[in-house]
This record gives C-alpha cells, sequence and structure tokens, in this order.
C-alpha cells in the first residue's frame, strides 16, 4: 500500500538536500548566470552525493529510487534558492526513457554517466509551428540503408551547449498506415548536420535556451530509443516525469519566495509593529503556503502513480500537479514581491527575477490551457473542440 505521508527516508533525503542547496543558495546562482556559466559546482557536489541520478537503476549507477525521489531532490534545491532545471531533462526524461526502454548497450553507455553527473542529456521535442503536440512535429527520420537520416528544427531546448547529446524526438513513416508516429533518437552533440543558436530570452537563468537543426543527420540504426512502433508509449514515459519534475521546481521556487517573504514580514516594523502581524500582509502569504502545499500533494501522488507503472494515472496526476504547481507559484512569487514593496525589485532581495521564471512554470513545458483541454477531455469526458 502507497501512502502520500513522506517516509522517514524521504524526509532525510528532504533534509540532507536542503543542507545542500543552504550551502550555495541564491547568491551562488546569480552569480553564475551574471558570469554567463553552468552552475557546475552545485551539479558535481550533488552527483557527488548520488543525487543526481536517485531515479535511476542500481545497476547503472543510479539510486534505486524514482520520480518520487528526484522530485523531492529538484523541490529542495529550490527551495534553497538553488534550483537545477538540467534535473528535469537530463535524469528525468532522458534517464528514464532509456532506463525503461533502451538496449542493454544505450543503459550501459549513458546511464552510469546520468548518474554520476559526467554525462548530460539534453531533449528535444518543441517545434516552432507544433509546440510539444507529438502529432504535429514536422522533424522526420527516414531509412537510407542501415542508417537513419534525420532532419527538422527544435526550438527552445534547455542546456544543449553543455549536453553530450540531445534525445530527439522525430517521425518515422508507419510502413502499414503510411502515417507519421513518433520515436525517439539520441543524436551526439557534434554530429555532422547539427547545429544550434542561441535564443535571446528576457528570462535570466544559468541554463541556455536553444534553436536545433537537423540537417540530413545521419545516425546509426541503434541511436533509435527503444520500439519504432511504441510511439506515444515511451514519449509519455518522459512527458510524465517532466511535469512532475516541472511542479517539483515551482514548488520549489514559490516556497523560497514565501520563505524570503516571511523573514522580511517578520523583520519590517511600522509603527512598532512588524508587517507580519497585520493580516493583510500574513494572510495572502498563509494561502500562498497552502497552495504550495496543496500542489505538493498532488505532485507526490503522480510521482507514486508513475513510479508504480500506473502509466495512465499517472498522465492525468502529472498534469494536475503541474498545473496547479505553476498557478501556486506565479501567486506565491508575486505575493512574496508585493510583501516587500519596492525592495521586492530591487536586487538586493532576488525576487524581481522570479517573476519571469515563475511565469516559466504556466508556460512550459505545457500550457496550463493544454493541461485543461487534457483533463477536459481525458478525465471529464467532454468532447473536443479541435
Amino acid at each position: 500500500m502507497t501512502t502520500l505521508i513522506e517516509s522517514e527516508e524521504h524526509q532525510a533525503l528532504r533534509k540532507a538536500v536542503s543542507a545542500l542547496g543552504r550551502r550555495y543558495g541564491r547568491d551562488y546562482i546569480t552569480q553564475v548566470i551574471a558570469e554567463g556559466r553552468y552552475p557546475t559546482e552545485l551539479w558535481r557536489d550533488a552527483a557527488k552525493l548520488g543525487y543526481l541520478g536517485v531515479n535511476l537503476p542500481e545497476e547503472y549507477g543510479g539510486g534505486g529510487g524514482g520520480i518520487a525521489e528526484l522530485s523531492i531532490v529538484l523541490e529542495e534545491l529550490g527551495a534553497a534558492g538553488a534550483p537545477l532545471l538540467m534535473l528535469i531533462v537530463s535524469p528525468a526524461i532522458c534517464g528514464t526513457v532509456i532506463a525503461r526502454f533502451g538496449t542493454e548497450d544505450q543503459k550501459r553507455t549513458w546511464l552510469p554517466g546520468l548518474a554520476d553527473g559526467t554525462k548530460l542529456m539534453a531533449f528535444g521535442i518543441t517545434e516552432p509551428d507544433a509546440g510539444s503536440n507529438s502529432h504535429r512535429i514536422t522533424t522526420t527520420a527516414r531509412r537510407d540503408g542501415e542508417d537513419w537520416l534525420l532532419t527538422g528544427r527544435k526550438v527552445f531546448i534547455s542546456g544543449v551547449d553543455h549536453a553530450d547529446a540531445v534525445l530527439i524526438v522525430g517521425r518515422t513513416e508507419d510502413a502499414r498506415t503510411g502515417k507519421l508516429k513518433p520515436c525517439l533518437f539520441i543524436v551526439p552533440r557534434d554530429a555532422e548536420g547539427f547545429s544550434r543558436n542561441a535564443i535571446d530570452m528576457e528570462l535570466s537563468a544559468a541554463e541556455k535556451q536553444w534553436e536545433l537543426v537537423l540537417d540530413d543527420v545521419r545516425l546509426p540504426a541503434d541511436a533509435l530509443v527503444g520500439d519504432e512502433d511504441a510511439g506515444l508509449l515511451q514519449l509519455f514515459a518522459g512527458l510524465n516525469p517532466e511535469r512532475v519534475m516541472t511542479a517539483a521546481f515551482a514548488i520549489g521556487m514559490g516556497r523560497y519566495a514565501v520563505g524570503k517573504a516571511l523573514e522580511y514580514a517578520r523583520e519590517r516594523t511600522v509603527w512598532k509593529t512588524p508587517i507580519g502581524a497585520h493580516q493583510a500582509i500574513a494572510h495572502p502569504l498563509a494561502q500562498a503556503h497552502i497552495d504550495l502545499e496543496l500542489a505538493k500533494l498532488m505532485m507526490q501522488k503522480a510521482a507514486l502513480l508513475y513510479d508504480a507503472g500506473d502509466d495512465i494515472g499517472a498522465g492525468e496526476a502529472a498534469n494536475m500537479a503541474k498545473y496547479a504547481a505553476g498557478e501556486a507559484c506565479v501567486r506565491a512569487v508575486d505575493q512574496a514581491v508585493h510583501t516587500l514593496g519596492g525592495n521586492g525589485l530591487t536586487r538586493e532581495f532576488g525576487l524581481a527575477s522570479l517573476i519571469i521564471g515563475a511565469r516559466v512554470a504556466r508556460i512550459a513545458p505545457v500550457s496550463r490551457e493544454m493541461i485543461l483541454n487534457y483533463v477536459s477531455h481525458q478525465t471529464l469526458g467532454l468532447p473536443k473542440s479541435y
């Protein structure tokens, strides 16, 4: 029987990761962003402690846990002000897909490195005209003898400049129906015909966003991950963890913002009274905390369902968790900034930059409107408008 009350092991993991996160903190991330580099030191320390691969199989150097454990890692780092975005991508999406569907050779080639931080893998699904709609993806793979030729474009792909390879979502033609179906390919970063261009973002983050161009990139037969005919099953094996981890990212950010607001509200006095004593300040922060805790419960449910092998149940819960966490995060950050007033917009307090960061949780990796579509159709059985 599973429970939503965290085990002693999970509580211990939270405490340990939180300690690591506080050793670095928001000032470290801010400095990394200002210097235009990657948070290598934090990534390496998290790897040494076994946190990066906590969800990957033990026989390949991982911790033998699941998305429940990895989401704790990301949430607690975020709550300390030092989240690692690539935790969502490298171990959660790519590591999970390879662990579940990869060949033995792919597992031995990639999983130990993903677990110990010596290898990094990005994930490429989003396209200029398709977003994350796998039915409209135009990146195609066609056979050329024993090889594959991959052609297409991807946008908003995180961390490609530091990744050893990108797990690309393409489409192949079904020989029986002639229809295109999604497939996953491991594309080395230095593959011929594979180029990237940085996207100029207002968002300040250590992980850059990239446009990828694939011009007849030749790949060996073993670049295909899993069964060519499995299609959406394999794709959503990565997308459901992505939604859970995005929820963790948002919840951690929201907790950090509320924490900074609470510190300020306890110390800032007006007419000899801390402003936190006034209900106009206290109640919105209490509500933000409640919203974050409710989102966390749905995230934990989604992680438990996914780790138990219930892909359908996890799909519904993961989408709901991502929706709830994104909304809670935006409200929490907004209220934190408002609590500090003008100070909330200064570099000294470091909250203003979270306004854009929190907004990402509503947009990526899937918009809240598409989640509402999913729940309307899949859960409530309402007809589609499209």
